[in-house]
């Protein structure tokens, strides 16, 4: 197939073949429109939490839990009738329509303390499942080869989003209005279902540079199983609840930071303004950082130095970011080693722990991948937070959660290498399979 030098210049900067060009500017963008839409109701979100209560936070997090655990069966139940070419446009059409709702109702009832909290719980659940179901989308289209090159780029659409949101949000609250940017989330959202059927057409062609040719499962018949398969998948499959451990970890280790964070700014920067400036400084460090890694490193190192890498590396970093709190507690340290977290979970671990599910099955890229990114993700929040109080009811201070936050941040880096290596030789089985059928 002939392509233009343009074309051939911008595959090999994105560590791209020509032929994947497309379908990785596809991924690229549908992540762009869900964080876009997201990070520009997240201000809104936020307000509601407040207009609900501050006392009541506690009890909106409980709330988020429940309902993660009743969606995720419906979920399963979904995923078992409706034919996987089509189940990411139920989904997001389902959310689509419930922008639509929130929109019409913040019209009638906007200063509503009930229509404040179901507001807050319901994009909290919303977020981590259009992404989760994107990341499954990703999984099933390009192979653990192409993941491993691709992922990272893909990955980088969500910072983008992320950086467009907020500015989206901020300039259009005063003309369009709660209700308005409703509605522009919806259309985003409406965008990234048409970008998943260009996905979807060329995985249905093969996936140009697949070793095979035609995928060898068919989208076209619904994931089998009942609606609790997901959780008892999990359950008893060693790898799959390896990433699970890996999830709970992963939480551990960045509620002990924000925690620690918490403290220090607040001892540092008594000032609400100064708070806002060194939070605003630290996030515009983390996703230029986190853009240039997505862009130019992770998908190389992933290729070839494997996945085990991939998420190893951060946690190891973190380890010895929390010694050196242990030792000499510090804002400069603590900023440090957030930036070096938030960056690597942006750039290498996310896009790492997505790759673990390329060489799988496609009932465990949704359904299995769907209550890990929920369910045990909120449960780590929820375990971790009452770990860090019940720490500080001991009565040692900062240095005793330090030493277990090095210690939980080696034991999820040694995690992370295994779980990596395991997806290396999947893929190799994988690979050697196709070539030899």
């Amino acid at each position: 197939m002939n392509t233009s030098p343009l074309t051939h210049r911008l595959s090999v900067l994105l560590n791209a073949k020509d032929q994947e060009l497309r379908p990785a500017l596809h991924g690229f963008a549908l992540f762009v429109c869900l964080f876009a839409g997201y990070f520009m109701l997240r201000p809104i979100r936020e307000s509601m939490g407040i207009t609900a209560g501050v006392e009541n936070l506690q009890w909106l997090f409980t709330a988020t839990f429940f309902v993660m655990l009743a969606a995720v069966p419906l979920f399963a139940w979904l995923s078992a009738r409706v034919p996987r070419l089509h189940f990411v446009d139920w989904v997001y059409g389902f959310f689509c329509a419930n922008l639509l709702l929130f929109a019409a109702l913040f019209l009638v009832q906007a200063d509503s303390p009930w229509m404040a909290r179901v507001f807050y719980v319901w994009i909290s659940v919303y977020n981590l499942f259009v992404v989760s179901v994107a990341w499954s989308l990703m999984a099933d289209v390009f192979d653990s080869e192409q993941a491993k090159r691709l992922f990272a780029f893909i990955a980088a659409g969500a910072s983008v989003g992320g950086l467009i949101g907020p500015a989206l949000s901020a300039l259009l609250i005063g003309p369009l209005g709660e209700s308005g940017l409703m509605l522009l989330a919806a259309v985003l959202l409406a965008i990234a279902m048409l970008l998943k059927k260009g996905l979807m057409r060329w995985r249905e062609l093969g996936g140009a540079g697949r070793p095979g040719a035609a995928p060898t499962e068919s989208t076209h018949r619904p994931l089998p199983g009942n609606p609790f398969s997901g959780i008892t998948a999990v359950l008893k499959s060693p790898y799959l609840f390896g990433i699970a451990v890996f999830v709970v970890l992963l939480a551990t280790v960045t509620t002990f930071l924000y925690f620690e964070q918490a403290r220090l700014v607040a001892e540092h920067f008594p000032d609400r303004a100064a708070q806002v400036r060194v939070f605003g400084l630290i996030d515009l460090v983390v996703q230029a950082g986190a853009l240039l890694s997505q862009v130019f490193i992770t998908g190389r190192v992933a290729q070839r130095l494997g996945v085990g890498v991939l998420l190893a590396l951060v946690p190891l970093v973190i380890s010895v970011g929390f010694v050196g709190l242990m030792l000499a507690p510090s804002f400069g340290l603590l900023a440090a080693v957030m930036i070096v977290r938030r960056i690597g979970e942006y750039a290498f671990v996310r896009p790492g722990r997505e790759m673990l599910f390329a060489p799988l099955d496609a009932e465990s890229k949704y359904k299995a991948k769907n209550v890990i990114d929920t369910v045990v993700y909120r449960a780590g929040d929820a375990m971790s937070g009452w770990a860090k109080t019940a720490l500080d009811m001991l009565g040692h201070g900062a240095g005793l959660v330090a030493l277990i936050g090095a210690l939980c941040a080696l034991l999820w880096g040694y995690l992370g290498w295994q779980l990596g290596r395991r997806a290396d030789q999947r893929s190799q089985t994988t690979l050697a399979v196709s070539v030899a059928t």
